[in-house]
């Protein structure tokens, strides 16, 4: 059975297997570049006790690469097409399963070996290609401290792994139920993109208990590394958030219709005293974010969203065609 598998997806995995070779020698040579371009700029800061302006001044890599790079947040949703959805459909639309099983091999067996070595590569694939990108934006993530952004936490770390899986397994499972293998890359492909939007927007900024940190208006407060921020504001002296959707005149984020009587005469006329007036009236400014130091721990909690998912969906995939007349 691990032989016909190989003979039927073969020609996948060379495709595969190439497109990984060259995207290691285009992202080992421009990450190599761009690593001695920053480590000579560090040193270059250091002599001159100059590197605040670092993240302005240095720009790695270039704009195709980049581009390049960015674009592997589509990996684990091409395995989930192109490797998940036609495993079992294509081979329930032309019928060879009526073939196979009634020789010696089970249904039961044959889903096994079938899925774990498809789900098995693409866990591989999806792991080769994060560990290249992560590996190539190391000197972007110290220098843009922004690695918990959308398009960097998500094709970095371990999370495309369980991309990669679940986007398989649900490719499977579509592909069981409809039976067509047209359709079935379709669903997967609606399905997948759902909820990876879900999970980002929605779920992910609350996988930990957020942080909000209060400042002075006239300050503000910037986190240290590479925070996933969620909400900035100014704060009354009561504790309400005060909104600055407004066309009159602002001073540091408060409008003078938000501001106490003493203090609008100040702001309408743009005073520097506005500012130590708001103080004085108990106006702080807010961060509320997910710190940097659990950038790990919402990598690992969101894999094992996707691997529970995938898991779910194989789960439901044997359930069926275990059970279907077919």
């Amino acid at each position: 059975m691990t032989w016909l598998t190989w003979r039927q997806h073969r020609a996948q995995l060379y495709v595969g297997a190439a497109v990984l070779a060259a995207l290691t020698v285009v992202l080992l040579i421009t990450g190599l570049q761009m690593a001695s371009q920053y480590h000579s700029a560090l040193t270059a800061c250091a002599v001159n006790h100059n590197c605040g302006n670092l993240p302005n001044t240095l720009f790695l890599g270039n704009h195709v690469v980049g581009f390049l790079v960015i674009l592997t947040i589509g990996v684990p949703g091409l395995l989930g097409l192109f490797w998940g959805a036609p495993l079992v459909a294509a081979e329930l639309e032309s019928g060879t399963t009526q073939f196979t099983w009634t020789q010696s091999i089970t249904r039961k067996r044959w889903l096994a070996v079938k899925t774990g070595w498809v789900l098995l590569a693409a866990a591989a694939w999806g792991g080769a290609v994060s560990a290249l990108v992560t590996w190539w934006s190391g000197p972007n993530n110290a220098l843009q401290l922004d690695a918990f952004q959308a398009n960097r936490f998500d094709i970095q770390g371990i999370v495309p792994v369980g991309y990669a899986l679940f986007a398989v397994a649900l490719g499977i499972a579509a592909g069981t139920l409809i039976r067509r293998t047209l359709p079935a890359m379709a669903v997967t492909l609606g399905v997948f993109i759902a909820v990876r939007v879900v999970i980002a927007q929605v779920v992910r900024p609350h996988y930990m208990t957020a942080v909000t940190t209060l400042d002075s208006v006239a300050t503000g407060y910037v986190p240290r590394g590479s925070y996933l921020q969620l909400s900035q504001g100014i704060l009354g002296p009561n504790g309400q958030a005060i909104s600055s959707n407004t066309n009159g005149p602002v001073v540091d984020g408060v409008p003078a219709t938000g501001a106490p009587a003493a203090c609008q005469p100040l702001i309408n006329r743009g005073s520097p005293g506005a500012t130590s007036c708001l103080v004085a009236h108990g106006y702080h400014g807010f961060v509320t974010y997910q710190p940097a130091s659990r950038y790990w721990a919402f990598q690992g909690i969101e894999t094992g969203i996707f691997v529970v998912l995938a898991a779910a969906l194989i789960a439901l995939t044997a359930t069926v065609l275990l059970r279907r007349d077919t």
